[in-house]
């Protein structure tokens, strides 16, 4: 099997599993992600707008006392930018279904909360496969320190996540259950 059919594959059924736990509800998620980003304070904070059956952040950016950012994504092969965001703020329907704020001044992050399909315990991440986190992460770990966090649901961790050259690791992963540092 192929590297693109294992990914495939695998994408399959992180979706399913995502979709039941999430029918479950996100338990302790939002308070130990709060707790997650307490020793960044202060530093601007890009989350993500939840689509389809993604754990939502929302809740644990809104405790943040930083800037906040939400992802824009200008076209395919291409990194994302982050446009500043606030709780309340108008948002327009972007790329993908995903909610991006109507106006805001362009900032870069220091901290990322990344959604994803599925994770393992060596900190890496199923998307959906458009390289968009990858390249973004790749680009901003170049320029200074970034902290990539991935924010799921348990039921979504996997023995092995099929990568490549290009993949970038998280640095933490937090669900409902734990706060994983990846081995």
């Amino acid at each position: 099997m192929s590297l693109t059919e294992l990914k495939a594959f695998a994408r399959k059924a992180a979706r399913a599993a995502r979709a039941e736990a999430f029918e479950r509800g996100p338990g302790d998620a939002d308070a130990r992600l709060i707790e997650a980003l307490e020793p960044f304070g202060g530093a601007p904070l890009a989350g993500y707008w939840p689509i389809r059956t993604e754990i939502d952040p929302r809740p644990a950016m809104a405790a943040h006392f930083g800037p906040l950012a939400l992802p824009v994504i200008l076209g395919p092969g291409l990194p994302l930018v982050f446009r500043r965001w606030s709780p309340g703020a108008a948002v327009i329907e972007g790329p993908y279904g995903a909610s991006v704020p109507e106006t805001g001044d362009e900032i870069v992050p220091r901290v990322l909360i990344v959604p994803l399909l599925a994770f393992d315990r060596g900190g890496y991440r199923l998307g959906y496969g458009g390289g968009f986190y990858d390249r973004t992460l790749e680009g901003l770990r170049a320029r200074g320190p970034v902290t990539a966090i991935g924010f799921a649901f348990a039921a979504q961790e996997i023995e092995e996540v099929p990568i490549e050259p290009t993949d970038q690791p998280l640095d933490l992963i937090v669900t409902e259950e734990e706060v994983i540092v990846p081995e």
